[in-house]
Protein backbone atom coordinates (compact mmCIF):
# COMPACT_ATOMS: atom_id res chain seq x y z
CA UNK A 1 0.00 0.00 0.00
CA UNK A 2 1.17 3.58 -0.79
CA UNK A 3 2.62 5.62 1.98
CA UNK A 4 1.88 9.37 2.21
CA UNK A 5 3.95 11.50 4.52
CA UNK A 6 2.98 14.73 5.50
CA UNK A 7 4.43 16.63 8.45
CA UNK A 8 6.05 13.97 10.00
CA UNK A 9 2.92 11.86 10.19
CA UNK A 10 2.54 9.06 8.23
CA UNK A 11 -0.67 7.85 6.12
CA UNK A 12 -2.01 4.68 4.16
CA UNK A 13 -3.81 5.37 0.75
CA UNK A 14 -6.00 3.11 -0.70
CA UNK A 15 -6.02 2.05 -4.59
CA UNK A 16 -6.83 4.81 -7.11
CA UNK A 17 -7.07 7.69 -4.25
CA UNK A 18 -5.82 10.54 -4.99
CA UNK A 19 -3.34 12.69 -2.48
CA UNK A 20 -5.99 14.83 -1.11
CA UNK A 21 -8.71 12.30 -1.12
CA UNK A 22 -5.98 10.42 1.39
CA UNK A 23 -5.26 13.41 3.56
CA UNK A 24 -8.70 14.57 4.04
CA UNK A 25 -10.20 11.03 4.70
CA UNK A 26 -6.91 11.10 7.92
CA UNK A 27 -8.78 14.68 9.39
CA UNK A 28 -5.87 16.25 7.41
CA UNK A 29 -6.77 19.91 5.86
CA UNK A 30 -5.04 20.95 2.37
CA UNK A 31 -6.30 23.96 0.70
CA UNK A 32 -8.37 22.80 -2.06
CA UNK A 33 -10.71 24.46 -4.66
CA UNK A 34 -12.29 23.05 -8.15
CA UNK A 35 -10.88 19.28 -6.89
CA UNK A 36 -10.39 19.28 -10.90
CA UNK A 37 -6.80 20.25 -11.52
CA UNK A 38 -7.56 23.61 -12.91
CA UNK A 39 -7.32 26.17 -10.11
CA UNK A 40 -3.78 24.92 -8.30
CA UNK A 41 -4.90 25.57 -5.29
CA UNK A 42 -3.74 22.11 -3.79
CA UNK A 43 -0.27 22.73 -5.11
CA UNK A 44 1.79 20.44 -3.27
CA UNK A 45 5.87 19.25 -3.20
CA UNK A 46 7.09 15.79 -3.67
CA UNK A 47 10.28 16.46 -0.96
CA UNK A 48 10.80 12.45 -1.63
CA UNK A 49 9.21 9.93 -4.28
CA UNK A 50 8.51 9.79 -7.82
CA UNK A 51 5.09 12.29 -8.67
CA UNK A 52 3.02 10.66 -11.61
CA UNK A 53 3.01 13.02 -14.78
CA UNK A 54 -0.56 13.46 -15.08
CA UNK A 55 -0.40 14.95 -11.65
CA UNK A 56 1.72 17.94 -13.00
CA UNK A 57 -0.67 18.56 -15.86
CA UNK A 58 -0.64 22.27 -16.85
CA UNK A 59 2.07 23.12 -14.25
CA UNK A 60 4.98 25.57 -15.85
CA UNK A 61 8.17 23.67 -16.48
CA UNK A 62 9.90 25.62 -13.46
CA UNK A 63 7.42 23.63 -10.99
CA UNK A 64 7.32 20.66 -12.35
CA UNK A 65 10.98 20.30 -12.20
CA UNK A 66 10.74 21.14 -8.81
CA UNK A 67 8.72 18.51 -8.15
CA UNK A 68 5.46 20.03 -7.53
CA UNK A 69 2.42 18.79 -8.08
CA UNK A 70 -1.50 19.04 -7.76
CA UNK A 71 -3.08 17.17 -5.07
CA UNK A 72 -6.15 16.48 -6.51
CA UNK A 73 -5.14 14.74 -9.72
CA UNK A 74 -2.38 12.96 -8.18
CA UNK A 75 -3.32 9.37 -7.75
CA UNK A 76 0.26 8.48 -6.45
CA UNK A 77 2.06 5.14 -7.41
CA UNK A 78 4.76 5.08 -4.95
CA UNK A 79 5.03 6.32 -1.23
CA UNK A 80 5.49 10.00 -0.86
CA UNK A 81 6.95 12.53 1.55
CA UNK A 82 4.87 16.17 0.37
CA UNK A 83 4.60 19.07 1.87
CA UNK A 84 2.59 22.39 0.83
CA UNK A 85 4.59 24.87 -1.13
CA UNK A 86 5.34 27.45 2.03
CA UNK A 87 9.04 26.12 1.82
CA UNK A 88 10.02 29.03 3.21
CA UNK A 89 9.22 28.39 6.80
CA UNK A 90 10.69 24.64 7.12
CA UNK A 91 14.23 24.62 8.83
CA UNK A 92 16.48 22.42 7.28
CA UNK A 93 19.87 21.39 9.37
CA UNK A 94 23.40 22.00 8.19
CA UNK A 95 26.93 22.23 8.57
CA UNK A 96 29.75 24.73 7.16
CA UNK A 97 31.77 22.93 5.47
CA UNK A 98 34.09 25.51 4.19
CA UNK A 99 33.97 29.21 4.57
CA UNK A 100 36.37 31.40 2.30
CA UNK A 101 36.82 35.08 1.43
CA UNK A 102 35.92 36.02 -2.38
CA UNK A 103 36.61 39.45 -1.98
CA UNK A 104 37.70 41.51 1.18
CA UNK A 105 33.65 42.27 1.39
CA UNK A 106 31.88 38.89 -0.01
CA UNK A 107 32.44 35.17 1.55
CA UNK A 108 31.51 32.21 0.36
CA UNK A 109 29.89 29.69 2.66
CA UNK A 110 29.47 25.58 1.51
CA UNK A 111 26.78 24.12 3.56
CA UNK A 112 26.19 20.60 3.93
CA UNK A 113 22.35 19.87 4.56
CA UNK A 114 21.74 17.12 7.25
CA UNK A 115 18.15 15.84 5.34
CA UNK A 116 17.63 14.72 1.54
CA UNK A 117 17.45 18.57 -0.32
CA UNK A 118 17.03 19.07 -3.65
CA UNK A 119 18.06 22.11 -5.38
CA UNK A 120 18.18 23.77 -8.90
CA UNK A 121 21.38 26.14 -9.18
CA UNK A 122 20.03 29.78 -9.32
CA UNK A 123 17.62 29.05 -6.45
CA UNK A 124 17.53 30.82 -3.03
CA UNK A 125 17.16 29.46 0.69
CA UNK A 126 16.91 31.32 3.97
CA UNK A 127 19.50 30.89 6.57
CA UNK A 128 17.99 31.47 10.13
CA UNK A 129 19.90 32.96 12.75
CA UNK A 130 17.89 33.55 16.01
CA UNK A 131 15.35 35.77 14.83
CA UNK A 132 17.06 36.50 11.71
CA UNK A 133 16.28 35.37 8.38
CA UNK A 134 17.98 36.41 5.30
CA UNK A 135 17.95 34.86 1.64
CA UNK A 136 20.97 34.00 0.02
CA UNK A 137 21.01 32.59 -3.99
CA UNK A 138 22.43 28.88 -4.78
CA UNK A 139 25.84 29.37 -6.75
CA UNK A 140 26.50 25.35 -6.91
CA UNK A 141 25.07 21.99 -8.51
CA UNK A 142 23.28 19.82 -7.01
CA UNK A 143 26.07 17.18 -7.50
CA UNK A 144 28.96 18.90 -5.89
CA UNK A 145 27.70 17.90 -2.73
CA UNK A 146 27.16 21.37 -0.91
CA UNK A 147 25.25 24.39 -0.86
CA UNK A 148 27.11 27.19 -1.83
CA UNK A 149 26.13 30.96 -0.55
CA UNK A 150 28.46 34.25 -1.41
CA UNK A 151 27.69 36.68 1.44
CA UNK A 152 28.57 39.96 0.91
CA UNK A 153 29.11 42.24 4.36
CA UNK A 154 26.59 44.93 4.49
CA UNK A 155 27.32 47.59 7.16
CA UNK A 156 25.47 47.21 10.07
CA UNK A 157 24.08 44.28 8.39
CA UNK A 158 23.37 41.65 11.62
CA UNK A 159 23.16 38.05 9.68
CA UNK A 160 26.24 39.02 7.28
CA UNK A 161 28.35 40.61 10.41
CA UNK A 162 27.60 37.31 12.49
CA UNK A 163 28.73 34.86 9.21
CA UNK A 164 31.63 37.00 8.78
CA UNK A 165 32.62 37.63 12.59
CA UNK A 166 31.39 34.66 14.44
CA UNK A 167 30.48 31.57 12.08
CA UNK A 168 33.01 28.95 11.54
CA UNK A 169 33.36 25.87 9.88
CA UNK A 170 31.70 22.81 11.72
CA UNK A 171 29.25 24.86 13.23
CA UNK A 172 25.45 23.82 12.85
CA UNK A 173 23.41 26.01 10.97
CA UNK A 174 19.24 26.16 9.96
CA UNK A 175 18.48 26.89 5.99
CA UNK A 176 14.46 26.36 4.35
CA UNK A 177 14.16 24.44 1.53
CA UNK A 178 15.25 25.72 -2.02
CA UNK A 179 12.65 28.27 -3.41
CA UNK A 180 12.60 30.62 -6.66
CA UNK A 181 11.73 29.96 -10.42
CA UNK A 182 15.09 31.46 -11.44
CA UNK A 183 17.47 28.57 -13.18
CA UNK A 184 18.36 26.32 -16.33
CA UNK A 185 15.62 24.92 -18.00
CA UNK A 186 16.95 22.44 -20.33
CA UNK A 187 14.64 21.93 -24.04
CA UNK A 188 16.80 25.08 -26.04
CA UNK A 189 20.36 24.00 -26.17
CA UNK A 190 20.82 26.31 -28.63
CA UNK A 191 18.84 29.33 -27.35
CA UNK A 192 20.92 32.40 -26.95
CA UNK A 193 21.50 33.36 -23.22
CA UNK A 194 22.26 36.46 -21.49
CA UNK A 195 23.07 36.89 -17.78
CA UNK A 196 23.12 40.21 -16.47
CA UNK A 197 24.77 40.98 -12.59
CA UNK A 198 25.46 42.89 -9.98
CA UNK A 199 27.11 42.36 -6.71
CA UNK A 200 26.95 39.25 -5.54
CA UNK A 201 23.83 38.54 -7.86
CA UNK A 202 26.80 36.73 -9.50
CA UNK A 203 26.38 33.71 -7.33
CA UNK A 204 22.98 32.47 -9.17
CA UNK A 205 24.70 33.11 -12.86
CA UNK A 206 27.45 31.80 -11.72
CA UNK A 207 25.55 27.92 -10.86
CA UNK A 208 22.84 28.69 -14.01
CA UNK A 209 26.00 29.14 -16.53
CA UNK A 210 27.93 26.05 -15.06
CA UNK A 211 24.16 23.61 -15.21
CA UNK A 212 23.55 24.99 -18.87
CA UNK A 213 27.13 23.65 -19.74
CA UNK A 214 26.94 20.81 -17.55
CA UNK A 215 23.51 19.93 -19.25
CA UNK A 216 25.12 20.33 -23.03
CA UNK A 217 23.58 23.85 -24.27
CA UNK A 218 25.25 24.60 -27.56
CA UNK A 219 23.94 27.94 -28.07
CA UNK A 220 25.96 31.18 -26.78
CA UNK A 221 25.81 32.29 -23.04
CA UNK A 222 27.03 35.97 -22.53
CA UNK A 223 28.07 37.18 -19.02
CA UNK A 224 27.90 40.60 -18.01
CA UNK A 225 28.90 40.99 -14.21
CA UNK A 226 29.09 44.79 -12.44
CA UNK A 227 30.38 46.57 -9.90
CA UNK A 228 31.24 49.84 -8.33
CA UNK A 229 34.47 49.07 -7.74
CA UNK A 230 36.95 46.75 -9.08
CA UNK A 231 37.17 44.36 -5.29
CA UNK A 232 33.95 43.24 -5.88
CA UNK A 233 34.49 41.68 -9.61
CA UNK A 234 34.87 38.90 -7.91
CA UNK A 235 35.49 35.12 -9.50
CA UNK A 236 36.92 36.55 -12.49
CA UNK A 237 39.61 34.24 -12.69
CA UNK A 238 37.38 31.55 -12.37
CA UNK A 239 34.70 33.01 -14.87
CA UNK A 240 37.18 33.75 -17.55
CA UNK A 241 38.49 30.22 -17.83
CA UNK A 242 35.33 28.65 -17.93
CA UNK A 243 34.95 31.58 -20.94
CA UNK A 244 38.62 30.00 -22.30
CA UNK A 245 37.49 26.38 -22.03
CA UNK A 246 33.55 26.80 -24.31
CA UNK A 247 33.38 28.84 -27.06
CA UNK A 248 29.83 29.90 -26.54
CA UNK A 249 31.02 31.41 -23.29
CA UNK A 250 31.40 35.27 -22.99
CA UNK A 251 32.43 37.09 -19.64
CA UNK A 252 32.41 40.77 -19.29
CA UNK A 253 33.29 42.62 -16.14
CA UNK A 254 31.79 45.42 -15.84
CA UNK A 255 33.26 48.84 -13.57
CA UNK A 256 30.51 51.28 -12.93
CA UNK A 257 32.60 53.55 -11.28
CA UNK A 258 36.53 55.22 -12.22
CA UNK A 259 39.02 53.67 -14.55
CA UNK A 260 39.04 50.03 -15.19
CA UNK A 261 41.17 47.91 -14.91
CA UNK A 262 42.96 45.83 -17.91
CA UNK A 263 40.28 43.05 -19.24
CA UNK A 264 37.22 44.97 -17.46
CA UNK A 265 34.86 47.18 -19.52
CA UNK A 266 33.67 51.04 -18.50
CA UNK A 267 30.12 51.33 -17.80
CA UNK A 268 26.85 49.60 -15.74
CA UNK A 269 26.75 46.14 -16.82
CA UNK A 270 22.58 46.39 -18.20
CA UNK A 271 23.71 48.96 -20.84
CA UNK A 272 26.94 47.74 -21.98
CA UNK A 273 24.56 44.29 -22.86
CA UNK A 274 22.30 46.08 -24.20
CA UNK A 275 24.52 47.88 -26.25
CA UNK A 276 26.71 44.43 -27.65
CA UNK A 277 22.84 42.98 -28.31
CA UNK A 278 20.34 45.43 -29.14
CA UNK A 279 18.16 42.80 -30.36
CA UNK A 280 17.32 40.02 -28.38
CA UNK A 281 14.52 38.58 -29.84
CA UNK A 282 14.30 34.89 -28.73
CA UNK A 283 16.69 35.30 -26.75
CA UNK A 284 16.61 33.75 -22.14
CA UNK A 285 17.61 36.41 -20.10
CA UNK A 286 18.59 35.93 -16.35
CA UNK A 287 19.16 38.93 -14.04
CA UNK A 288 20.38 39.34 -10.43
CA UNK A 289 21.63 42.10 -7.85
CA UNK A 290 20.50 45.74 -7.26
CA UNK A 291 16.81 46.14 -7.49
CA UNK A 292 17.02 49.37 -9.64
CA UNK A 293 19.26 47.82 -12.41
CA UNK A 294 17.18 44.28 -11.89
CA UNK A 295 14.07 46.93 -12.73
CA UNK A 296 15.66 48.76 -15.40
CA UNK A 297 16.88 45.76 -17.56
CA UNK A 298 13.44 44.09 -17.32
CA UNK A 299 12.35 47.07 -19.15
CA UNK A 300 15.53 47.35 -21.81
CA UNK A 301 15.51 43.79 -22.89
CA UNK A 302 11.37 43.29 -23.16
CA UNK A 303 11.90 46.66 -25.48
CA UNK A 304 15.34 44.78 -27.03
CA UNK A 305 12.73 42.20 -28.05
CA UNK A 306 13.14 39.36 -25.02
CA UNK A 307 9.59 37.59 -24.70
CA UNK A 308 8.37 38.16 -20.97
CA UNK A 309 8.08 34.58 -20.07
CA UNK A 310 12.09 34.34 -21.06
CA UNK A 311 13.05 37.17 -18.70
CA UNK A 312 14.05 35.37 -14.86
CA UNK A 313 15.02 37.72 -12.53
CA UNK A 314 16.12 38.23 -8.85
CA UNK A 315 16.77 41.20 -7.13
CA UNK A 316 18.88 41.55 -4.07
CA UNK A 317 17.04 43.70 -1.38
CA UNK A 318 19.50 43.77 1.38
CA UNK A 319 18.10 44.04 4.81
CA UNK A 320 17.38 47.22 6.32
CA UNK A 321 18.89 46.32 10.04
Amino acid sequence: MVMIRYEDDEYACEPGETVLECLERHGVSVPNSCRAGICQTCLMQALEGEVPPEGQSGLKETLVMQKFFLACITTPTDDLTVALPDAARVRVPAEVLEKDPLAPFIVRLRLKPKKKYDWHAGQFLNLFHGDLTRSYSIASLPDEGFVELHIARVPGGKMSGWVFDELQVGEAVEISRPQGKMFYVPGRPEQPLLMIATGTGLAPLYGILRDALKQGHTGPIWLYHGSRVAEGLYLRDELQRLADAHDNVHYRPCLSQGEPPEGVTAGRPNEVALAEHPDLKGWRVFLCGNPDMVKAAQRQVFLAGASMQDILSDPFEPAKD
